[in-house]
Formats: C-alpha cells, sequence, structure tokens
C-alpha cells in the first residue's frame, strides 16, 4: 500500500514538473514571437544589420532552448520513478564531440556573419565630409562641441575646464579657434548626413549609447575614440551612459535630435548665437 502510494505521488510530481516546463517553453515563446518587450526600432543602417544579427542569433538558440526544454520534459516523465531499479551509464563520447564540434561551429559562425556591421562601425573611418562632433562625458553629464563656421577645433587646457563658467570643456580663450566653437548640453545632427563621434572623458569611464543607433562605446579618460553613424528618421533620442560611473550614474542623460538639414542649420546658428 505505501509503495503505491509512493509510487503515484512520484508520478504526480514527475507529472507535475513536466506539465510546468511545457507550458514555461510555451510562454516564453509567446513573449519573443509576440515582441511582448522589445527594444525600439532601429534609425540605421547598422542598426537594421545588427537587428538581423540579433534575430538569426535568437532563431538558432531558440530552436535550442525549445528542443532542450521539451526533451527535459520527456525524459522526466518517461523515466519517472516506478518502482524500477535505476540504471546508469557513463557517457557517450562521439556525442559529446559531436555537440561540441556543433557549438564552436554555430558560434564561430554567427561571429563571421557579424563581422561586417561590427567592421562599419569601429574598423572603418568615416567618409570625407562627415560631421565631426566631440563627445566629452564627465561626472554626471554629456558635453557636445561642434568645429563651428571656421570647420576647425579651439584649443582646451584641462585646467581651464568649468562648468560653473560656462567653460565646461576647458576651451582656451586665447586660441583663435575656439572662438566659434559651440558647446552643448545636446547633440542635434541631421538626417541623412553622416556623423563623426569623437568620444572622450574628463575623469572616470562611461559609456556612449543610444538604443536607436544600436551603438554604445566607452568613453575612456586618456582617450579619444571614434565612431560614425547616419541617422535616417528624425526625432528625439535618449542617450544614456551605459557604464556605472558613480552614485550619479542614473542620472546622466542627453538627447540625440536628428532634424532635416535647414532644421540643422538653423539650430546651429541659433547656438553660435547663444555661444557669442
Amino acid at each position: 500500500m505505501l509503495s503505491r502510494r509512493l509510487e503515484r505521488g512520484s508520478t504526480s510530481v514527475a507529472l507535475a514538473f513536466a506539465v510546468f516546463l511545457v507550458i514555461m517553453t510555451v510562454v516564453t515563446v509567446y513573449i519573443f514571437w509576440a515582441k511582448v518587450w522589445w527594444f525600439p526600432a532601429a534609425i540605421n543602417d547598422i542598426g537594421h544589420e545588427i537587428d538581423a544579427q540579433f534575430m538569426r542569433t535568437l532563431l538558432i538558440t531558440g530552436i535550442v532552448f525549445v528542443a532542450a526544454q521539451l526533451g527535459l520534459a520527456y525524459v522526466i516523465f518517461k523515466y519517472r520513478d516506478q518502482g524500477q531499479k535505476a540504471a546508469s551509464f557513463e557517457g557517450n563520447n562521439t556525442m559529446e564531440i559531436v555537440w561540441t564540434l556543433a557549438t564552436i561551429v554555430l558560434f564561430v559562425g554567427l561571429g563571421l556573419y557579424a563581422r561586417n556591421a561590427w567592421a562599419q562601425v569601429h574598423f572603418t573611418d568615416a567618409a570625407p565630409g562627415a560631421l565631426q562632433i566631440e563627445v566629452t562625458g564627465q561626472q554626471f553629464v554629456w558635453n557636445f562641441r561642434y568645429a563651428g563656421p571656421d570647420g576647425k577645433f579651439g584649443r582646451e587646457k584641462p585646467e581651464l575646464v568649468s562648468a560653473s563658467t560656462g567653460n565646461p570643456v576647458g576651451l582656451d580663450p586665447t586660441d583663435p579657434a575656439s572662438k566659434d566653437d559651440v558647446v552643448s548640453p545636446v547633440i542635434a545632427v541631421p538626417a541623412g548626413r553622416e556623423v563623426e563621434l569623437v568620444i572622450r572623458s574628463q575623469d572616470v569611464t562611461h559609456s556612449f549609447f543610444v538604443r536607436e543607433l544600436r551603438l554604445k562605446q566607452d568613453a575612456v579618460p586618456g582617450m579619444e575614440i571614434h565612431m560614425h553613424f547616419t541617422a535616417n528618421d528624425p526625432g528625439d533620442y535618449e542617450i544614456v551612459c551605459a557604464q556605472l560611473c558613480g552614485l550619479g550614474h542614473y542620472r546622466m542623460h542627453s538627447v540625440l535630435s536628428v532634424m532635416s538639414e535647414a532644421d540643422f542649420q538653423k539650430w546651429m546658428r541659433d547656438q553660435e548665437a547663444a555661444n557669442q
């Protein structure tokens, strides 16, 4: 009598766990399939390439996930405790080798497939004529510098950095090239025109991140790191710091405004007038 009760209890637990795994798998697949929680649409060509790579990776890993979870549910129920003698085996070297090689091939293959999008951002220079903007991170703000009408960035000196007096990046007033430089707490770019960012940090490591561009780049003290993009869709997009940089990290954000060429030129004229 006791053994029958134990057997029924073991069967119930195995059945419940197997059903749970099936339900969990179905719910998980639905969440990704229906895009219940999803990232916003990309606004540049590189972003679309990255999204395509993400979907390829998600599809492959999703198939493996579903097969593994349903297989586990089947094994749990089929080989539940029914009073039989337990069996064991030492493993299958052939299957281990096949599974390991398959994982390596998939991992390396996905990496090679994604190399183009990565290289375009990190290993190729911006095209001649790209709009160059200097990005400076400091606890806990972003500052963006434009060269102004003369097309030249003026000299900066660390000892002149003083946000309280209106010189957050340390422009040298004795350098004629710095007199028309525009420094703004937000960044504006014209739609359809390539933009080159020169990313720096004044203090600790920060990270420039715009979800809609699918681009993230650390700002490292003592380094100037170049990154370029072309935004196609006008609008305002949030810039955040994606690197824990101190107690005020949560409030270190700004806005990327993508606008028409005419609106951008008007914005620049307004900024130049305000900086005089």
